[in-house]
């Protein structure tokens, strides 16, 4: 996953986060809000539905006589879930108050119904909502269901918490994809950008101002760079006629008009210095633009350093596998090992033979690659290591006195980013500049 997607990626993550909490707490609130505007007048219509039961059931009872008192609890039984019996004074109950909404409801029966009335989660062992009164003499119990003055349960509460936290889930994504949406595509376009893709386009008649103006402002930053693009590939398509004609003509007008061997030969080698400066530049400069597949090392590696022949400046030791492959441009990784020879011969020869001993050895590390480029010469103070890519630094006086371009490094740092890869420069511990390569193994 590219780098700007993981950022976009985070920060979708960030708003939903955000957006839940904020949703969530506003739920909870309003759960204990609800609950406790729900608690009183619930009671209070409990209170008052059961009392009124007792008042129908008192006065009912009150006026009919005994025959039509058995018939009334009959028919209260059968058609309202309704049970009344006499007051026996050997019944056994259990008082209703066991939390706070049934100590309110129990007050509030006493209220309405007089501070002796009695009311019972059980009697007798039969659980139900039992309220105990008195007629003239006589004590009776009314029994109705306990459903009837229950708060609401913990289940119904978690139902309707869970469906409210449900909701918010999907409305903070929702949300959350609808904000970050052209944070994504703009994080995704500038990585095609930096991939040297500059027809990335973003939709310019978005609905947020802000939004559209950074689009805007995108579209035209991608315009110019496209442009300054073009300008270069022209560029470096007429730089190789417009320089090497003339060094050409000059190399002829040498051969041709110069009789002193040693001044001709001299001739020839500014020639050809001015050449191998022209293809530096060349070479730094060229389009990002690279074709990663399976490349086999070895044969990079060998194939480079048959340009480097001459016994009597370098010596080049590969100790690579013949089977290990990379991912790279084949093009490309040559122009990385060409530039590190190259650096070697003119740096890294010892002092006692004038040669440069180059090894060259691999190690693998997981995904990766991590090819290593040693010389033995007089390295580089720990101090200028870091600024050796930087385009035409030269480390010390033998580097200021020396016919290169001052690129080699930096193009090959440029070429592994290219390719995905990195470069390390390192000093080894007996002697000797370090160039360690990592490079994506092929699968």
């Amino acid at each position: 996953m590219p780098r700007s997607q993981g950022v976009a990626l985070s920060l979708f993550w960030r708003t939903f986060a955000l957006l839940a909490i904020l949703l969530g707490s506003g739920i909870v609130a309003w759960v204990w809000t609800l609950r406790a505007l729900e608690f009183e007048p619930r009671a209070v219509a409990a209170s008052q539905q059961i009392a009124s039961l007792v008042n129908l059931a008192r006065a009912a009872l009150h006026h009919s006589d005994a025959i039509n008192r058995v018939a009334l609890v009959k028919t209260l039984s059968a058609q309202e879930a309704i049970r009344i019996a006499p007051h026996e004074p050997t019944d056994k109950w259990v008082a209703f108050e066991e939390d706070r909404f049934t100590r309110v409801v129990a007050g509030e029966l006493r209220s309405r119904l007089g501070s002796e009335t009695i009311v019972a989660k059980s009697v007798n062992g039969q659980p139900g909502l039992w309220v105990g009164f008195a007629i003239e003499k006589d004590s009776w119990w009314l029994q109705t269901e306990l459903g009837r003055v229950r708060a609401l349960t913990g289940g119904t509460w978690f139902v309707w918490v869970g469906i409210a936290l449900l909701a918010t889930v999907f409305g903070s994504v929702a949300i959350a994809r609808l904000i970050n949406q052209p944070l994504r595509e703009l994080s995704f376009a500038a990585s095609r950008i930096r991939e040297g893709e500059f027809d990335s386009r973003l939709d310019e008649n978005t609905m947020t101002s802000e939004i559209r103006e950074v689009n805007r402002g995108f579209n035209r930053m991608a315009r110019e760079l496209a442009k300054v693009e073009e300008d270069r590939a022209v560029m470096l398509a007429g730089i190789s006629h417009d320089l090497r004609t003339p060094l050409a003509r000059l190399r002829l007008e040498a051969e041709m008009s110069v009789h002193d061997e040693e001044a001709q030969r001299n001739m020839a080698m500014d020639i050809d210095q001015l050449d191998a400066i022209i293809d530096k530049f060349m070479d730094y400069a060229r389009p990002s633009e690279t074709k990663l597949k399976p490349v086999n090392l070895a044969q990079v590696i060998d194939r480079e350093a048959q340009g480097f022949r001459d016994p009597t400046t370098i010596r080049i030791t590969s100790k690579v596998a013949i089977d290990l492959s990379v991912m790279a441009d084949d093009i490309e990784l040559g122009r990385v090992f060409a530039n590190l020879f190259e650096n070697a011969r003119r740096y890294g020869r010892t002092i006692d033979t004038g040669v440069a001993n180059v090894q060259v050895g691999y190690a693998r590390t997981g995904p990766w690659v991590i090819v290593s480029v040693r010389d033995h010469g007089p390295g580089v103070p720990q101090e200028k290591l870091s600024q050796l890519t930087t385009p035409f630094f030269r480390g010390d006086a033998a580097r200021t006195a020396a016919t290169g371009a001052g690129l080699g490094l930096a193009i090959v740092e440029k070429a592994l980013a290219r390719m995905g890869g990195a470069l390390e420069l390192a000093n080894a511990s007996d002697g000797g500049l370090v160039a360690h390569i990592r490079l994506k193994r092929a699968p």
